[in-house]
């Protein structure tokens, strides 16, 4: 439990996200925030639509969840590891991966921002 008397949410530091081997990065942000720039090779599902996707999203990986600042991600992640699936948060979001550097694309594959 948090200090706040939340479940804690597993985490992961974005730096170690994109080293990791074998995980899918699922994207949850809305489709004009995804358009603007995503991490290469993230997966796009936005919050508002995981419901239909949750049969679709791999059982035997690791999620890193994603989303701006990590607070919706972290909604997905709990919810994600309350249905039994190996879910992690991405601590700060695409915010704190755009700031350690690591790369943001349009689907173009041009340099992308994080709105």
């Amino acid at each position: 439990m948090s200090a706040l008397g939340r479940p804690s949410v597993p985490e992961i530091e974005p730096d170690a996200a994109a080293r990791a081997g074998d995980v899918v990065l699922l994207d949850v942000r809305e489709d004009d925030e995804w358009a603007a720039g995503h991490a290469p090779d993230a997966r796009h599902v936005a919050m508002s639509r995981l419901g239909d996707a949750v049969d679709d999203l791999p059982h035997d990986r690791t999620i890193v969840c994603v989303c701006r600042s990590g607070n919706r991600s972290a909604a997905v992640t709990q919810a994600l590891v309350g249905i039994g699936l190996d879910a992690v948060n991405l601590v700060g979001g695409m915010q704190r991966w755009s700031q350690e550097g690591l790369p943001v694309v349009t689907d173009a594959g041009a340099p992308g921002t994080v709105i």
